[in-house]
């Protein structure tokens, strides 16, 4: 019989896995709470209806869905926003505003696992409600880029690429495009990096009334604007008193953003379309500089999700970013910590002394003091050598002979040195 194994794209945490994940979830929850936000959590399990309102039936291929034993089709959740907005949407009255929430959840998506991508993955999601001015959107693209830089990452590691799907709109429906066919538009440009551009410019022509070339052509000049002024010189032939407005506004987001000292790591980019529809203002994404230029961050303004699924209209904008990619990254850099068993104290003990020792140790655990011993009484060399491999600060040795006088023998194991310790001070001791 074969040994059975995880399923594929699931990872199993040993305990020095656990405690690098743990620190990458400490450093979001630390970050996340400076920016004054609160942090909240959703069902694992949802209907399937509250994702495919979203995002539409094409969701399911990406899901993890089954009928339960209820008879209704539910799924584990792929992400949290969805959950999210139902969840203000259901207190939207209620709650004072902005209304800035923090997640560290798992999600689940049936996809083809490879490097950075897996079925099972955690993810640090951040949101404000309430504020449709450029400075909340600003306040998110902070937000990611401190995330990033309080784990030492910096302007030479990773940027922020920030685009605008409202300019974006202004400039389809420039060339007469059809609302309803606006979001196939986008869809088209997301995947103009990834796609031969014969195939572009056909896809394009269908829906543009054969300016497909033309409008390709352009798409290409918009891709390599990346100043405020180059905005205003390739926007300023199209007639649309909007445009100017929205400039304004994007222009506003990036002052914001060099006020806090930041400019090193953001850059206009408009080649950053994000595929999912329901996004509806500035857009971006959190790449890597390596050479690899992995995407690990994402999100933008979404200010028509709430309504649509059926609560009060409320604005949004928010981002999310994975473990698996910004893990892999922070390995690869050297940017994770020494990991042990975090154990302050040892206790070393004889049979003789066992019932005082295990006492003492008791009293210290109670004093939220990380406190370890060996199950089963043995030599002094071998619990010793146990509380190195613990990497214990102290060895707190109770011999028969100092336990006669009501004194214990306190090891500083990084440096060796002893100190006595009366048996009533211990606990005193140790916490100062």
């Amino acid at each position: 019989m074969s040994t059975l194994q995880p399923l594929a794209g699931f990872r199993e945490f040993y305990p020095d896995d656990c405690a690098f994940r743990n620190f990458i979830f400490e450093h979001f929850r630390q970050t996340a709470r400076t920016f004054g936000f609160e942090e909240y959590d959703a069902p694992v399990l949802e209907p399937v209806e509250l994702f495919t309102a979203k995002s539409g039936e094409e969701i399911i291929l990406q899901l993890f869905n089954f009928e339960d034993k209820g008879g209704r089709q539910v799924t584990m959740r792929p992400e949290m926003t969805p959950s999210l907005a139902r969840m203000v949407g259901t207190r939207a009255n209620t709650l004072k505003r902005p209304i800035k929430w923090f997640s560290i959840s798992e999600m689940f998506r049936y996809e083809r696992p490879q490097k950075g991508r897996l079925r099972s993955f955690y993810q640090f999601n951040a949101d404000i409600f309430g504020n449709e001015s450029s400075y909340a959107d600003a306040e998110i693209v902070l937000l990611g880029i401190h995330v990033l830089r309080n784990f030492g990452l910096t302007a030479h590691d990773f940027h922020v690429r920030l685009s605008d799907r409202q300019l974006w709109t202004l400039f389809i429906r420039s060339y007469n495009v059809g609302e309803n066919e606006i979001p196939n538009v986008l869809g088209i440009i997301d995947k103009s990096e990834r796609e031969e551009p014969l195939k572009i410019i056909e896809s394009l022509d269908k829906i543009c009334g054969g300016e497909g070339r033309k409008m390709f052509d352009e798409l290409l000049e918009i891709k390599t604007i990346h100043s405020i002024n180059d905005v205003r010189e390739f926007f300023k032939k199209i007639e649309n008193d909007a445009i100017g407005q929205r400039i304004d506004e994007l222009a506003q987001l990036l002052a914001r953003v060099e006020i806090f000292g930041l400019s090193d790591f953001v850059t206009i980019d408009f080649s950053i379309v994000r595929g999912l529809a329901y996004y509806t203002g500035f857009v971006f994404e959190i790449f890597e500089r390596s050479g690899q230029s992995r995407a690990l961050a994402g999100g933008g303004r979404y200010d028509n999700l709430i309504k649509k699924l059926g609560y009060p209209d409320l604005p949004a904008v928010g981002f999310a970013v994975g473990d698996v990619a910004l893990g892999n990254l922070l390995k690869e850099k050297n940017f994770h910590p020494r990991v042990s068993k975090n154990i302050h104290c040892f206790v070393v003990y004889s049979s003789q002394t066992e019932t005082l020792a295990l006492r003492q140790a008791t009293m210290l655990r109670e004093q939220k003091i990380n406190t370890d011993y060996c199950l089963e009484s043995t030599n002094f060399s071998k619990q010793l050598k146990m509380a190195s491999q613990a990497n214990a600060k102290y060895a707190i040795i109770f011999g028969e002979d100092e336990a006669k006088t009501g004194h214990t023998r306190v090891k500083d194991m990084s440096s060796g040195n002893e100190v006595v310790v009366e048996i009533d001070r211990l606990v005193e001791v140790i916490v100062k």
